[in-house]
């Protein structure tokens, strides 16, 4: 017999505000507190130490305590998105063994460069989060296997994002690219790469040296793509959409 492990699960509870008893539940590994219309959270829940999954999805959080920091036993998934945060806290950056990160849909306009220190991180969202840049930190983050930035006003990716060789699928649509980010020069196992909806001027040949590209999205910009490349990409089995 599967022990079921300590969680509360208090999805649209309409709470308004968490019940004091779950700061004292400190045996907890998942915690969901989503969809509550909450504003703010007490440094209490720095106090839940064995969490592994903690959801504060579709709230209304504008700002997370300093002690969020403390959950360093969280080491699979950490939900923000969907709530009205303007920042992050820099001790988000001790939670080393965090596999997947959401924090999109919040106009936080930067990420902080704490972030780097996201040693486990796998899975990064953070779209629509009106980004002009990204920390030169991210490209510490050499566990990364996905990176979800839609919607945001990027031009560029820091050059440390050549070092992120797990990187599978990165998706930069509606974002203000007017090349495509060399940064991704080389990556050897990126599978797919969305560039839909930027300003494109040019499609680089050097996108044909991908060695594990399966699927590359260039619709809804202005450049021509040569045909001699689309002809290199068709033969290593890549399907182009433009």
């Amino acid at each position: 017999m599967t022990r079921t492990e300590p969680a509360v699960n208090l999805w649209r509870a309409g709470l308004g505000d968490v019940p004091g008893e779950v700061w004292t539940r400190r045996e907890l590994r998942v915690l969901i507190l989503a969809d509550n219309a909450l504003t703010s959270l007490p440094p209490d829940i720095g106090r839940l130490r064995h969490l592994h999954t903690l959801d504060l999805g579709h709230n209304a959080l504008t700002s997370l305590p300093a002690e969020i920091g403390e959950l360093t036993g969280l080491d699979r998934c950490l939900y923000l998105h969907d709530n009205r945060l303007t920042g992050l806290p820099r001790s988000l950056g001790r939670l080393r063994r965090l596999a997947y990160l959401n924090v999109g849909d919040n106009p936080l306009g930067a990420l902080p460069e704490e972030i780097g220190g996201l040693a486990g991180l796998v899975e990064l969202r953070a779209q629509r989060c009106g980004l002009r840049e990204l920390p030169g930190s991210l490209g510490r983050l050499t566990a990364l296997r996905e990176l979800w930035l839609r919607g945001n006003a990027l031009t560029s990716l820091p050059a440390g994002v050549a070092g992120l060789t797990e990187l599978r699928e990165v998706e930069l649509r509606e974002n203000a690219l007017e090349e495509v980010p060399g940064a991704l020069r080389g990556l050897p196992r990126l599978r797919r790469l969305d560039l839909r909806g930027n300003r494109l001027r040019e499609v680089p040949h050097w996108l044909a040296e991908l060695p594990a590209l399966e699927k590359l999205d260039l619709r809804w910009n202005g450049a021509a793509v040569a045909p001699d490349l689309l002809g290199a990409l068709a033969r290593r089995g890549c399907v182009v959409l433009r």
